[in-house]
């Protein structure tokens, strides 16, 4: 669905082993300057919006917390492209150049 609407799309499972640690799944996400989609509410914990001591190595991780379930996934992120686009253009004109959102059955929300 992102390809289709002109987004190059990866997946981490091409650069690292399936079950790595969120750790190094964030640091890839990041060094490919990729949003980071996932139903893993620990990456929350690992890249807060306001980031404690160590929590600062991921200061340019954006992400999607995908709190729906996997089959809603898909037409709930289409449904809500315009904003998501939207919001990464706003967060790469912040000094935070992070988009942070949640998407859930029936909200989406947004950290700024």
């Amino acid at each position: 669905m992102l390809e289709r609407h002109g987004h190059r799309v990866v997946f981490v499972k091409d650069y690292i082993l399936p079950g790595a640690p969120d750790p190094l799944v964030a640091t890839v996400s990041q060094e490919l300057k990729a949003i980071l989609i996932s139903f893993d509410g620990d990456f929350r914990k690992i890249a807060p919006r306001i980031p404690i001591g160590q929590r600062r190595r991921f200061r340019h991780l954006s992400r999607i917390w995908m709190r729906c379930t996997e089959p809603q996934a898909a037409p709930r992120l289409e449904a809500a492209l315009p904003f998501i686009e939207a919001e990464y253009a706003l967060a790469e004109k912040s000094a935070d150049a992070r988009m942070i959102l949640q998407i859930g059955k029936s909200y989406l929300r947004t950290d700024r």
